[in-house]
């Protein structure tokens, strides 16, 4: 944070500040204490018999969705609730972790440890939403805090020039997408939408070697693509004249300047950046725009699995999107989630799993779309190219945008 100067900036920077921290207290007791209480739910209450509840009125307060186990509060009027200081909800987690650890060094077998893994990744799940809501509360603030200073805005950004988009060719040909069954004693992790791994026929296509970028984006605003309604769905249209979008969110004019609002506070668009916060209905009129499409999720998972997870994940700090390395660099993971075509749907075969943990993703596969790669608020080690995203096709607050493909 800046030293806090006397005077009237001086105030507006501490008023800055002060919105940051607000900000994020009220997003981390959301998310923290749901995570904790994951645990709390699904492995300490059924799994230990003395275990004693941090509070008896958490159970329903933080269940988001499960109504196998309880009534959640209602999501419209979560917002107007009280929550518990940041402190309380600290100790709750501190509570939960102490009987966590207990549990964990009397053995665990096999489901409890697969129980674990999967609060684990539910957890980094939460670790990148946090981020997600911190930015969107801040950018919905006029006073635009500044969440990290990692890339200064009052430092000069030096403005690099993109690579040469080129085009990956994929031949034609029965292939298979998805995970297998995890075994008993098998490490691997995957979420139960990621498979069964199954069969699939693609026609040849290719797909786009880097992301759509700022700068190309804005040659789609510059030529009215936010005003043609031949380039979008009717659903996209709707949405589009209703909210009056007229550029990705977060984006800001200032006479012939563009403006762009990132965690570190407001600063000049680079064109050379992926362009994000972009909903699927904007990704696939670009895409119709430039004579294209979005590449379906089969596609992607194919091509991308040829690649490392290597990329600007949120281990690089940044926080933000940054342009491609190099003109060779091909990168699939990182940056941005990349909206596909597909719908999210049960692959062939597919069976929730049996009581409340059903819940945690087949009851969302309808009105949905899928996302991959990962965004440069997703941990490392919780992606694979078979991870599988999902969003309403509105949804902008997401770090989201585009690889472009064509049918060959």
């Amino acid at each position: 944070m800046r030293t806090i100067a006397s005077g009237r900036h001086g105030r507006a920077d501490h008023a800055r500040r002060e919105s940051a921290q607000m900000a994020f207290g009220r997003t981390h007791v959301g998310h923290g204490a749901h995570t904790t209480w994951f645990f709390e739910t699904f492995v300490l209450r059924p799994h230990v018999s003395n275990y004693r509840p941090f509070d008896e009125a958490f159970e329903a307060l933080f269940n988001s969705y499960y109504e196998t186990i309880g009534s959640p509060y209602p999501r419209s009027e979560r917002g107007l609730l009280s929550r518990p200081a940041v402190a309380d909800v600290y100790s709750y987690r501190s509570h939960v972790d102490a009987a966590m650890l207990d549990l964990i060094q009397e053995g665990l077998n096999p489901d409890l440890n697969a129980r674990i893994r999967l609060g684990i990744e539910h957890e980094q799940q939460h670790q990148e939403l946090l981020l997600t809501d911190i930015k969107h509360i801040l950018g919905s603030n006029p006073l635009r805090p500044t969440y990290s200073a990692a890339y200064r805005n009052d430092s000069p950004v030096k403005e690099v020039i993109a690579p040469t988009q080129g085009w990956l060719s994929c031949p034609e040909g029965v292939r298979q997408i998805g995970q297998s069954r995890i075994e008993s004693g098998n490490d691997d992790f995957h979420f139960d939408n990621e498979g069964p791994r199954h069969r699939i026929y693609l026609h040849e296509f290719a797909l786009a070697s880097r992301l759509v970028t700022n700068g190309e984006f804005r040659e789609f605003i510059e030529d009215d693509g936010y005003s043609r309604h031949e380039l979008w769905l009717a659903d996209g249209w709707t949405e589009a004249k209703q909210r009056q979008w007229q550029s990705p969110l977060y984006w800001q004019r200032t006479g012939e300047r563009w403006l762009q609002y990132t965690l570190d506070g407001v600063r000049a668009l680079q064109d050379a950046e992926p362009v994000c916060h972009i909903s699927y209905y904007e990704a696939d009129a670009y895409a119709r725009w430039r004579q294209c499409r979005l590449p379906t999720e089969a596609e992607w998972e194919i091509a991308a699995s040829n690649y490392e997870v290597d990329g600007n994940l949120v281990e690089s700090g940044a926080l933000h999107p940054l342009p491609a390395k190099t003109a060779s660099t091909t990168q699939f993971f990182g940056d941005v989630w990349e909206w596909t075509a597909s719908d999210y749907a049960p692959y062939p075969g597919y069976r929730p799993a049996a009581g409340a943990l059903g819940e945690y993703n087949g009851k969302f596969m309808c009105n949905q779309r899928v996302l991959r790669g990962g965004s440069c608020a997703t941990p490392r080690a919780h992606l694979r190219a078979t991870y599988r995203n999902f969003f309403p096709p509105s949804v902008r607050w997401q770090f989201s945008g585009l690889r472009l493909a064509r049918s060959v």
